[in-house]
Formats: structure tokens, C-alpha cells, sequence
């Protein structure tokens, strides 16, 4: 089977923001481009309105894949798209098809109540389900948001990459994570900043004598095994300028506030086959609504 990048589409401005990173993500990695749309059921009371009826409803399921993948093909010259409508239960649809797909990409609706983004029910579960990588792209995500502001302080695609940000554990390195995050910053010749968080000694409260001793012995044995985590990758892949960041704090903040700035953020998530189902994490969950860059999660064992 082919490789692709693979994005499910809706007709929202989230999904069209999503095709739009998608097909930049498959000329990057010299990839066709597969979308994959899958029609909802028409409810009952739009189904009786002479205006919205089933044969409107049918003329746009028919339409809007291929005028979707005509548009893209006249934006971005010589990449191959291919389009596929689906049946079924969306997430479970998406799920499949993230399975032969070198990644999936998918949209994430607008601003929440607290500053972040909404991820919808069927990002979430497909973000829960999926075993290959999954990219969220937030509505209004342009080209020009991933790279650096030019000269004259305006956004251009014609700049470099903003930075590719990966959180890591360094207690569970992974390697598909790692590799992941890599080829992203090679294939987009930016820095790759590596964030490690670690938690607050628990006499620090307290002011304890010996306190700045003991946080600057843990800032040290914390950095230096960031660094013993990265260095086979950095010997795999020296054209990439790591940046290690080892902070101290919650996990989930600090990744937040190393990502403001990132082109693509990239954090993982554990595959479990428990009796609970499925499970994103809190720093992924955290990441997947606060980070305004497009997110990678990228499923590993």
C-alpha cells in the first residue's frame, strides 16, 4: 500500500485549515496527498426542507471532495491528491485510515472558554485510538504562522521554520517519538527544542536550609540526562540544532510555554490495551488544547 499523508475533511474552515497544512506536510515529505471525507446522515428535519434535501445533500457529498482536492492541486503545483469518500462511523473511518497513512491530519475548532482550543469528540477519539501519528490544526493555521517574521516584521512563508518543540520524558524515551520529532525539524531545517519538565523538590515550600543546594543538584542531574537522551539522535541526525530545555514545573505548563513560539509541536502518547480504554494523558490533553500550533501525537509502546 502507498504511502500518504492523510486528512479527513468536513467542509469546516478547521478542516480546510487542516488540508491546507496537510498538503504542505506531503510536499515536505514528497508524499501524495489522500482526503478522506465521510458524509454524516442528513437529520430528518433538514432531510423534508425542498432546499436541503437528500439530492442537494447527495450533490455535495459528490462535490466537495473533488473541489476541495481541485483547489489544493492549483495551490500547490505537482503534488498528486487523491480523494476517497467513506461510510461509516467517522472516527471509526478515520481510525482505519490512519493505519496506512504516514500520518493523519485532523482540525480543532476555535478558541475555548479558557484561551485554548476546542478538540472535538472525534479528534479526541481518533487521537485516543489511532497507532500512527496524528496532527491537529487549529482554523486559521497558515503558512506563514510556521515560520519567522521577515525583516520588516511581517509573516512570510518565505522565512525559516520556527522551531519544532518535543516534549519528552527522559524516565520513557521513545524512539518513534524521537525520530519523529527529528525528521520533522530536518525536513523543515529548523532548531529542535527538547523540553524536559521536572517537579519541584518538596522542601522547597518550606525554604528549608540547604534548598538552593539541593535544586541546583537536581537542575543538573535533570539536564544531564536530557542530554544522555538526545545524544545518540544528535549523532543520527547532525544537521539538527537541539536545543535542550530542562525546567522545572508542571509538565504540562512548561510545554506550553516552550511551544508559544513552535512550528509544530510534537508529544506522545502511550499506547494501552487495558480493561479502560483508551487514554491521551494530561500533558497531550493540555497540549491539544493550549498550544496554538499544529500538535503531533505520536503514538508508541
Amino acid at each position: 500500500m502507498s504511502r500518504t499523508v492523510t486528512v479527513g475533511l468536513d467542509g469546516s474552515p478547521e478542516s480546510r485549515a487542516a488540508a491546507e497544512w496537510a498538503a504542505r506536510e506531503a510536499q515536505l515529505r514528497s508524499l501524495p496527498l489522500k482526503i478522506v471525507y465521510v458524509p454524516e446522515p442528513l437529520p430528518k428535519h433538514l432531510a423534508q426542507a425542498p432546499l436541503l434535501g437528500p439530492e442537494t445533500h447527495q450533490r455535495w457529498t459528490e462535490q466537495m471532495p473533488s473541489e476541495s482536492a481541485e483547489g489544493i492541486r492549483l495551490r500547490h503545483p505537482g503534488i498528486e491528491v487523491i480523494t476517497e469518500t467513506l461510510t461509516g462511523t467517522v472516527a471509526d473511518i478515520l481510525c482505519e485510515a490512519a493505519g496506512s497513512a504516514d500520518l493523519l491530519v485532523l482540525g480543532s475548532r476555535g478558541f475555548g472558554g479558557m484561551g485554548g482550543f476546542l478538540v472535538g469528540s472525534v479528534s479526541l477519539a481518533v487521537v485516543a485510538r489511532a497507532e500512527r501519528p496524528v496532527v491537529l490544526v487549529r482554523a486559521g493555521e497558515q503558512a506563514a504562522d510556521e515560520h519567522t517574521m521577515d525583516p520588516a516584521g511581517v509573516p512570510s512563508a518565505a522565512t525559516p521554520f520556527r522551531p519544532v518543540v518535543l516534549g519528552l520524558d527522559t524516565d520513557h524515551p521513545d524512539d518513534t517519538l524521537l525520530e519523529f520529532a527529528f525528521d520533522a525539524a530536518v525536513r523543515r531545517q529548523a532548531p529542535l527544542r527538547a523540553v524536559h519538565a521536572w517537579p519541584e523538590p518538596p522542601t522547597s515550600f518550606y525554604r528549608f536550609p540547604g534548598d538552593a543546594e539541593l535544586y541546583d543538584s537536581l537542575e543538573r542531574e535533570h539536564a544531564a540526562a536530557l542530554a544522555e537522551v538526545l545524544r545518540p539522535w544528535q549523532q543520527k541526525f547532525p544537521g539538527v540544532h537541539v536545543v535542550e530545555a530542562s525546567r522545572c514545573g508542571s509538565a504540562a505548563q512548561v510545554l506550553v510555554n516552550a511551544a508559544r513560539d513552535a512550528s509544530l509541536a510534537v508529544v506522545g502518547r502511550r499506547i494501552r490495551t487495558g480493561s479502560f480504554g483508551a487514554h491521551i494523558g494530561h500533558v497531550t490533553h493540555a497540549a491539544l488544547h493550549h498550544i496554538t500550533a499544529p500538535v503531533a501525537v505520536v503514538a508508541h509502546g
